[in-house]
């Protein structure tokens, strides 16, 4: 802790020079101002160390900001409200914020899936993009801004994996009937071609797999999905996971909460939460490798999903965004705001990233 403190203090100092607060000094924005106490609700437990640590990171580097004039402790899922009803507590204020990832409350509106990752959409450097930079800036503001809530980006898995199966998947029947761990939109799409979503908490979802109550489960990528070893009881490893190509967390703010702060203090929590999630990239980019490599050398069976079953899931999506937006104009704006930035993401990526990687991979098979 103390050498992320020590990485956070000169992290927050930088960010306050960029943004003009160093000109008045950081001490100096906490000299006679009150203690400002707030309190956090995470959706996530303690032992998913990075997603429950994104509001530690923020935490800690809003005090090393304000001296400790601005003061947010944070509370694991089910301290103060269960994981799911984090968004709740916020907008009505029984918190003043708190860390979550807004695609967990589709079930008040499919809209709210686009600050999160909707399924076949956006991947993690374009997701930021929108929500920093591009038109989901606005939208975003405006969409939460109806719940009492303002949002910042704070956190992001990056491109999660396919989950784990207890048998192969050889092609679309295997998916009929299959009992699949999954929620949100992706469940929605996949029931299309046959699967039975299923709805568990993370810590259900182990036993419901061994008793085989369920037949595959996903939740996040290797270093976590370890933590609950599912490897266990179910063997086969597939990726991707399309309906989280990345999976963006925000820190949820009440509004009239935030317009009660000072603007140096709402400038500070800006900086601090895209600190925790440039945090949260890089760590989990630095973990799940070396635990990959852990556990296919366990004996897990690691695969692609079969290119029948990536396209049947794409159709299906696609109809699936069709019929939302036909009904719903919420979800219809965010929709088509997304797939236009990912038209032109996608043509840059071609001749960028993706061919760089292409590259890259050839050469490393080719070493061996």
């Amino acid at each position: 802790m103390t050498t992320r403190r020590s990485f956070l203090n000169k992290a927050v100092a930088s960010a306050a020079s960029v943004g003009g607060l160093a000109a008045i000094g950081t001490p100096a924005l906490a000299q006679g101002s009150e203690v400002i106490r707030w309190r956090c609700t995470s959706s996530f437990p303690k032992n998913l160390d990075i997603l429950y640590g994104c509001a530690e990171v923020l935490s800690d580097a809003v005090a090393a900001a304000t001296d400790n004039k601005f003061q947010i402790q944070v509370f694991a899922a089910g301290e103060i409200v269960p994981g799911g009803q984090a968004f709740d507590a916020a907008s009505n204020n029984t918190v003043q914020m708190c860390h979550s990832a807004s695609y967990y409350y589709t079930g008040k509106d499919p809209a709210f899936a686009f600050g999160t990752h909707a399924p076949f959409m956006l991947d993690t450097r374009q997701q930021n993009a929108w929500a920093y930079h591009g038109e989901g800036k606005q939208l975003l503001e405006d969409f939460y801004r109806k719940y009492n809530i303002v949002a910042l980006p704070g956190g992001n898995t990056t491109t999660q994996m396919g989950g784990w199966f207890r048998n192969e998947i050889k092609s679309l029947d295997d998916l009929k009937g299959l009992k699949f761990r999954l929620s949100g939109l992706g469940g929605q799409a996949l029931v299309k071609i046959g699967v039975v979503p299923q709805q568990i908490g993370a810590g259900d979802i182990y036993p419901a797999l061994e008793r085989g109550t369920i037949d595959a489960a996903e939740f996040n990528g290797p270093y976590d999905d370890e933590k609950l070893g599912l490897y266990k009881v179910a063997p086969h490893y597939y990726y991707p996971g399309f309906w989280d190509g990345t999976s963006m967390q925000h820190f949820f703010i009440n509004t009239a909460e935030w317009d009660k702060l000072p603007k140096h203090y709402q400038a500070i929590l800006k900086s601090c939460a895209a600190e925790a999630n440039i945090d949260s990239i890089a760590r989990y980019d630095v973990v799940n490798p070396p635990v990959l490599r852990k556990l296919v050398a366990s004996g897990v069976k690691l695969h692609a999903f079969p290119p029948e079953v990536l396209d049947a899931a794409y159709k299906a999506t696609m109809e699936l965004y069709d019929e939302l937006a036909d009904t719903n104009p919420e979800f219809k704006k965010l929709y088509d705001s997304q797939k236009a930035f990912q038209k032109d993401a996608a043509l840059w990526n071609q001749v960028s990233e993706y061919a760089y990687d292409s590259v890259i991979n050839r050469q490393l098979r080719q070493a061996g």
